[in-house]
């Protein structure tokens, strides 16, 4: 997911739609989630396609690694950025591996902790923190990571700034265009033997998340290489509404072409779309607010999901109590997400900033 500021001094621009966007597939992506423990059958699933929320967020990294580094990368060098970019990312990791812990050993609804030994609690955490694919945990699917599901995307993520700080950021656009076909293949590839796009967040799917992210951050950062914004005046809310209607979309019997074709057409062109239009100051500041929340709400929801998923198997709500509690439930875990943001990540990253990295890398 990408999560890093898109201005990096006054004279550049800031793309506030782009936030904004982010946070509506963050918003949809924790819909999706507690909406796939109610409905086991996802063609029932009003936000069926919400997961595809993920390869919004790679498109967009793509984009925004390009836009603040291209152009730096010489003069900062590959430790200034790993360092820049282990300290936007990493809190989060963090502080989303303690709540996963604790709401494992603490769920109301589930004795599922008391199967597990403290050694293995413990290199299960561990793995957890330091972003380490540990698929052990049946009874949770054999997510990637157990404790904190979402990571996996984290871990490709990283994957993808390792290749652009070694790799991509000195290729040029002709060769740049030629991985990208190579991508495209591979990703039409996996939709087509898998199925779907769903994969890459457990052991047996694994390679799928490599698959994704491949296409989907070369295909933003050739959207910025490329200069392939679309000027427009739709402002904020019409991309906003195109890209939930991604999610929304139902279930066909070729599902997996639909799809690949929003990944590989539908993402890139909403990211140029977005970074080609501008908004009013109020809508800039409520963009800017959502967009920071995205990467705390993304990384600190799934403890609660678990939680959730244990009550709803054991007391089946359902009409207008289940809506209640899962409407009232998302806006908590934003409202944590918030207060994550303002007391534990911003202050953090402020101050392992002002320790760890050199002048022009702050301005990033």
């Amino acid at each position: 997911m990408n999560t890093i500021s898109y201005r990096t001094n006054d004279t550049r621009q800031h793309f506030a739609v782009l936030d904004g966007l982010r946070g509506v597939a963050a918003l949809s992506v924790v819909i999706f989630h507690f909406m796939e423990i109610i409905f086991t059958d996802w063609t029932q699933n009003f936000i069926g396609h919400g997961f595809l929320g993920v390869d919004f967020f790679f498109c967009l990294s793509g984009f925004v690694i390009g836009y603040a580094y291209d152009n730096r990368m010489e003069k900062l060098g590959i430790t200034e950025f790993f360092k820049a970019r282990v300290i936007r990312l990493h809190p989060l990791v963090v502080v989303g591996s303690v709540l996963g812990l604790l709401t494992f050993l603490f769920d109301p609804f589930s004795t599922a902790a008391s199967g597990y030994g403290l050694g293995r609690i413990i290199i299960l955490f561990i793995s957890s923190l330091l972003l380490i694919p540990f698929p052990v945990m049946e009874d949770r699917a054999f997510n990637l990571f157990g404790l904190n599901a979402p990571s996996w995307s984290l871990f490709w993520e990283y994957i993808a700034n390792i290749l652009y700080a070694f790799i991509l950021c000195r290729l040029s656009r002709k060769y740049l265009t030629g991985l990208f076909i190579i991508a495209t293949i591979v990703l039409f590839y996996v939709s087509y033997t898998t199925g779907s796009l769903m994969g890459g967040w457990s052991g047996a799917t694994f390679w799928e998340g490599g698959a994704r992210i491949f296409y989907s951050f070369l295909a933003g950062l050739l959207v910025y290489r490329s200069s392939w914004i679309i000027k427009n005046k739709l402002g904020f809310i019409v991309p906003a509404i195109l890209l939930f209607l991604a999610f929304i979309m139902p279930f066909i019997s070729i599902s997996w072409i639909t799809e690949t074709l929003v990944v590989f057409l539908y993402f890139p062109f909403l990211v140029a779309l977005g970074a080609g239009t501008d908004v009013s100051e109020g809508i800039k500041k409520c963009c800017n607010l959502i967009g920071k929340i995205s990467y705390p709400l993304y990384m600190t929801h799934y403890g609660a999901l678990w939680i959730f998923g244990n009550y709803y198997n054991t007391y089946k709500p359902k009409g207008n109590d289940l809506v209640l509690i899962v409407a009232i439930s998302v806006i908590l875990l934003a409202l944590i997400a918030y207060l994550m943001m303002i007391w534990v990540d911003q202050p953090l990253r402020k101050y392992l900033q002002k320790r760890w990295l050199c002048t022009e890398t702050k301005n990033i």
